[in-house]
């Protein structure tokens, strides 16, 4: 009996011991730490790993010289330069070219598994690869993700705010450098991640917000080719009203005049800008919350983003979705994912007190200022048309909510997946909905997924973050994780490792079918035409209206 304890012990102890130490990658040997996940699985995690030099102000990446003996990858590395969240002060640093590697391993060491590479969100002016700390722990923490659904995730640090997305919309400023960070991270993922167990010819990337207007951005341009075969975008896309600069050389001006560069000779502004200090250039990038109250709304306030420069991204967005024929895309929002802006935009539809029409033509006459009164009156007659004579003030509020989460969410995503089945080319299409209930303490009893709530499902927090979930958000984050790594792993949700709970079929040009997310999951999941009446309004309708010359 002894004997059979000792021998077990050997067994179970080799059986789990699967780890892959020392790394050789282009630019040196790496060291992670291994995390125990169960009794024959782990995860390798390398934390910090430079995919590129330390950046030079407003200029491309450029490759890392690289490092002698072992990089010890045991820490996460400091976010780019930027904001904090209440806009006082900055964090971060320059030197901030970094990316993270989650390898799941079983009995013996992974080879050839897909790859996942995250892109995070935070309107192009905020966040981190390891950004929103919970108890300790990461909300992109890969361990979950990577240990169930079998796959290897990477998540990425890029430049943000003014350093990353500052542009003239010409050569002498082209703008754009958080988005060839994000390229320079994919590559270097590419020619690297075989040594780490992972399959170089099968990577998706994948984003929420900016994050996932970013993965857009990354499938249109034409430097991508070849690099990735897969994308998702999560409540954001390329085509989002915030996603684009309109008019960047005017913001570039505003930007000088904060930090003392104010010059009538735009060279002579732009030498000034290149020699400022990058703190006070980033404070300068600040948002003016108090200049839109009563005369604008939140998506005045996202100014820095990317830009059609001519390079990575040659012509508008709507008119690049040649270049994202080869890609297989997953593309959704969550329910409500407007809510916590029109909340902004509107207080009084989380208060007791009354939403008034005037609040709602207001919100209407802000989100359309570039189409005038008639774009107002024709909305607000779509918006309204299941009202009554004496609507409840909670389908009032709720009304409110869904034309924030219709035209910065919504409506974008349904044309990107529209012209990507439009131009396919064997690749698939894929929509869904998220819509399980908020989570968030406080709210309305009719408020339901907020903007971002998907996340801690996707990243198993369910799992590792046990004590505050219930056993129905742990069947969400299982259906969430197998759908997204089984299309990671083949192109298809529905095949690959994992079983899903529902077939999920094909968006396509004739037949717009979606699938919508939550714990509840059943052959009622499926629908079509997704909020058709409203995305035929913006599309057809408001996109045909004359537009009014407004004041710069």
């Amino acid at each position: 009996m002894l004997l059979l304890v000792l021998l077990s012990g050997v067994w179970l102890n080799s059986a789990s011991a699967a780890k892959l130490g020392v790394v050789q990658t282009e630019g040196g040997k790496v060291e992670g730490k291994n995390y125990k996940m169960g009794l024959f699985r782990s995860v390798d995690v390398f934390k910090g790993i430079p995919f590129a030099d330390v950046p030079k102000k407003w200029e491309k990446p450029k490759s890392h010289p690289g490092w002698s003996g072992i990089l010890k990858a045991t820490e996460y590395r400091d976010r780019c330069l930027q904001l904090t969240l209440l806009q006082k002060k900055t964090h971060g640093s320059e030197d901030c070219l970094y990316l993270n590697i989650f390898v799941p391993q079983g009995g013996s060491l992974s080879m050839n598994l897909p790859v996942m590479v995250y892109l995070f969100g935070g309107a192009f002016l905020l966040g981190a690869s390891n950004d929103v700390e919970v108890l300790g722990n990461s909300l992109y923490d890969g361990k979950e993700l990577a240990d169930r659904g079998d796959v290897i995730v990477v998540t990425v640090n890029y430049r943000v705010g003014t350093l990353g997305f500052l542009s003239t919309g010409d050569a002498r400023l082209p703008g754009n450098y958080g988005l060839w960070d994000q390229h320079a991270a994919i590559s270097w993922v590419h020619r690297n991640i075989e040594a780490f167990g992972g399959n170089p010819d099968n990577i998706t990337i994948f984003g929420q917000s900016s994050g996932a207007a970013s993965v857009s951005f990354q499938m249109l341009s034409p430097h991508s080719k070849g690099l990735f075969r897969r994308a998702i975008t999560q409540g954001g896309v390329a085509l989002s009203p915030w996603a684009l600069q309109k008019k960047p050389m005017a913001l570039t001006k505003k930007i000088a005049r904060r930090v003392g560069c104010s010059k009538s000779n735009e060279d002579e502004m732009l030498e000034c800008l290149k020699m400022s200090d990058p703190v006070g250039l980033t404070l300068a990038g600040k948002t003016d919350v108090l200049l839109i109250l009563g005369k604008g709304t939140v998506m005045d306030l996202l100014e820095l983003s990317p830009v059609v420069d001519g390079d990575f991204i040659p012509d508008h967005p709507s008119k690049l979705f040649h270049n994202a024929a080869q890609f297989d895309y997953m593309a959704g929002i969550n329910s409500m994912d407007g809510h916590l802006f029109a909340g902004v935009d509107v207080p009084s539809i989380n208060m007791k007190n009354e939403t008034t029409v005037k609040e709602v033509t207001g919100l209407l006459s802000g989100l359309t200022k570039e189409k005038g009164n008639a774009a107002v009156s024709s909305a607000y007659d779509v918006y309204t048309s299941h009202w009554g004579l004496t609507p409840l003030q909670a389908v009032v509020k709720k009304t409110v909510a869904d034309i924030e989460t219709d035209f910065l969410f919504l409506v974008p995503t349904q044309i990107a997946l529209q012209l990507h089945a439009n131009n396919t080319r064997g690749a698939r299409t894929y929509s869904y909905l998220f819509n399980m209930k908020t989570r968030i303490p406080g709210f309305p009893i009719w408020v339901e997924a907020e903007h971002a709530e998907d996340l801690q499902y996707l990243f198993g927090k369910p799992f590792s973050m046990s004590m505050i979930y219930l056993p129905r958000h742990r069947d969400l984050s299982k259906y969430m994780i197998a759908y997204w790594t089984n299309f990671a792993r083949t192109g298809d949700p529905n095949k690959g490792d994992s079983r899903v709970p529902v077939l999920w079929p094909v968006f396509n040009k004739h037949h717009q079918l979606y699938l919508t997310l939550n714990h509840k999951m059943n052959k009622n999941s499926v629908s079509y035409d997704l909020r058709s009446d409203y995305v035929n309004y913006w599309t057809r309708t408001y996109s045909t209206l004359p537009s009014i010359k407004t004041p710069n």
